[in-house]
């Protein structure tokens, strides 16, 4: 099944053949190491069995990886059409498992790919990384269908920091908050900035996201939790009661002298169920 796609030339080759050039506007950095595209991919839980969603695959190293590693199947979300070139080869390549979408994955609806359940593996663009990870915990934390099974995403490794942190870290922040209450969220792996074309200034790394359903079970609105952490972690060095005023904070257990950063993922979780912001 995968032999046709390991047949297919390198993807610099691939690429020169194409004339695609990384472009700034998209935020592309482009992976070109066969062994860490697919330690990328063999992270991807269940990857036999699941329905994988990349975004921005670019000249699909990461998407032959996939493939490779086994994907059920594939669906590639890219907004560059310079792209198409390549993702059609490997497209007429994949014995249907591949299917490439046109367009910006902030507006596409994944409900239209007709599947139940998708796993998420993607060298997400820089300039879209964020964003996208807060829809896809609110995806998670609403338990809309079709259902998230895992996410296996590379990050700046300064926001893949800030996902995993605990409360007292210094990277601990508002996607520490939404991320801990609705998943278990680990770095697996630290990726060099020597691995990309063009080479970014900054490191980067996996992060892998799982899903929690007794957490996702006592969600009751993550939108008031995301609008009270983007409120308090806004001037986070401010006593809480100077940010957010007429509180009697002693109804949550607190004096009002806390800082954001000394409230736990639970306490944010607490204080949005009685308090809109």
């Amino acid at each position: 099944m995968t032999d046709m796609i390991a047949s297919l030339p390198p993807v610099s080759d691939m690429m020169r053949s194409a004339g695609l050039e990384p472009k700034k506007q998209f935020g592309q950095n482009f992976l070109f190491d066969l062994n860490l595209t697919g330690r990328i991919a063999r992270s991807v839980p269940d990857i036999t069995n699941s329905v994988v969603i990349e975004v921005g695959p670019g000249p699909a190293g990461l998407t032959r990886a996939l493939l490779m590693a086994g994907a059920k199947r594939v669906i590639a979300i890219e907004k560059d059409r310079a792209t198409e070139p390549i993702l059609s080869q490997i497209e007429s390549a994949s014995n249907g498992r591949l299917t490439v979408v046109y367009g910006d994955a902030l507006k596409t609806d994944f409900t239209k790919f007709g599947v139940n359940s998708y796993a998420l593996c993607s060298n997400l663009p820089y300039n879209v990384g964020t964003e996208l990870l807060i829809n896809w915990l609110h995806i998670v934390a609403e338990n809309k269908s079709p259902k998230i099974k895992s996410m296996t995403l590379m990050f700046q490794r300064e926001v893949a920091d800030r996902i995993v942190a605990h409360v007292g870290d210094k990277a601990y922040g508002r996607l520490s908050v939404l991320t801990s209450l609705v998943a278990d969220a680990k770095i697996l792996f630290n990726v060099p900035n020597t691995a990309f074309v063009p080479q970014p200034k900054v490191q980067s790394a996996v992060v892998q996201i799982i899903p929690n359903d007794k957490k996702i079970n006592s969600i009751t609105n993550i939108k008031n939790v995301e609008n009270l952490t983007a409120k308090l972690f806004s001037t986070r060095r401010k006593m809480i009661r100077g940010i957010i005023a007429g509180v009697d904070w002693s109804v949550f257990g607190l004096s009002g002298t806390e800082r954001a950063e000394n409230l736990s993922p639970e306490k944010f979780l607490e204080i949005a169920k009685k308090l809109v912001v």
